[in-house]
């Protein structure tokens, strides 16, 4: 797992929440523990449980409710990611093959819905029917975005009205259970959950963007994964369809974003030609209003230093280059 700075307040707790995850998806069948061992061992930022303890910090951190809404939180996103490189043909996430690779679309899927079941064992001991009912409308909405892209690939004349549909239910509604859910089970003021689910919606807005953009603009060895992924997978992302507008060669770009096999040349190329369009400055520029956005709904939390490490993790999310 990759710590950041940022979680200093709650690196102990995360760090639990690392230990307990190998734990919970311990299992009789060791392809199955595997294929779940690899893709935690994998890392990542584990954003969302760190939104869900850090929301709880502002209001006493009752952690032993805390770790169960954390683990939910981070098995569903693992399962998500999962199912994703089966249906994307991903070779490698965070510089490391994917369980597609190792393991097969079978397997694959088995490890997805296995991690799914468990988050609904750790979500019924949890016993908190607001707790569920966020979730299980999340997790709908979540597949209802997945679906949207999947219909959609390829497909050149997608506006952003679109494109913003999609990501909320692919990103940002996670992270904004995330916040709320962390504050509800901590008995947080109805208004305060109010802003923590504004916040962490802003948040995962600017977090997706923030990925489109470095698809088109970051190192692979920093992304972990092959730059230029969405082109190749036909996803058109805030980029392309800025470009697509901007572009002085619009008819050449369309071709490169629609064609279904492109070489490795046609990717650079398109890559290239988003770039010159000024789509990226764009895109960031919408990134920034997010970005601010999220740190005004802090303003109506408790003045203690949870709030500016969330303001911190606001401003990183912004900023990172992975």
């Amino acid at each position: 797992m990759k710590q950041l700075w940022l979680f200093n307040q709650i690196n102990s707790d995360l760090q639990r929440v690392e230990k307990e995850l190998h734990r919970f998806v311990e299992t009789d069948f060791p392809v199955l523990e595997e294929s779940a061992v690899h893709l935690l061992d994998a890392g990542g930022k584990r954003l969302r449980p760190a939104f869900a303890l850090l929301a709880g910090k502002f209001y006493g951190y009752p952690l032993e409710k805390l770790l169960p809404v954390a683990m939910s939180l981070e098995l569903i996103h693992m399962a998500t990611l999962v199912h994703d490189d089966v249906v994307d043909d991903s070779k490698t996430r965070r510089g490391r093959p994917t369980v597609k690779a190792k393991w097969g679309n079978v397997v694959s899927v088995a490890t997805g819905d296995y991690l799914l079941a468990r988050s609904l064992d750790l979500i019924a001991k949890i016993n908190h029917p607001k707790v569920s009912l966020i979730l299980a409308e999340v997790s709908v909405e979540m597949s209802r975005g997945e679906i949207q892209q999947i219909k959609a690939s390829f497909d050149v004349k997608q506006n952003l009205k679109q494109y913003y549909y999609r990501i909320k239910r692919k990103t940002a509604l996670l992270i904004e259970a995330s916040c709320k859910l962390g504050a509800i089970v901590s008995d947080a003021p109805r208004r305060q959950v109010w802003a923590l689910g504004g916040y962490g919606h802003a948040i995962g807005m600017a977090f997706q963007i923030v990925d489109d953009v470095l698809d088109v603009t970051a190192e692979a060895s920093q992304l972990g994964k092959p730059v230029g992924g969405d082109l190749s997978q036909g996803i058109m992302t805030m980029p392309m369809i800025i470009a697509l507008q901007r572009s002085s060669q619009k008819e050449r770009l369309s071709y490169l974003l629609g064609k279904e096999d492109k070489t490795e040349l046609e990717v650079r190329e398109a890559i290239q030609l988003i770039k010159d369009s000024g789509a990226i400055d764009e895109s960031m520029r919408c990134v920034d209003l997010y970005i601010r956005k999220a740190k005004s709904y802090l303003q109506e939390l408790p003045n203690v230093p949870t709030r500016k490490a969330l303001a911190d993790l606001a401003q990183f999310i912004r900023d990172r280059k992975f």
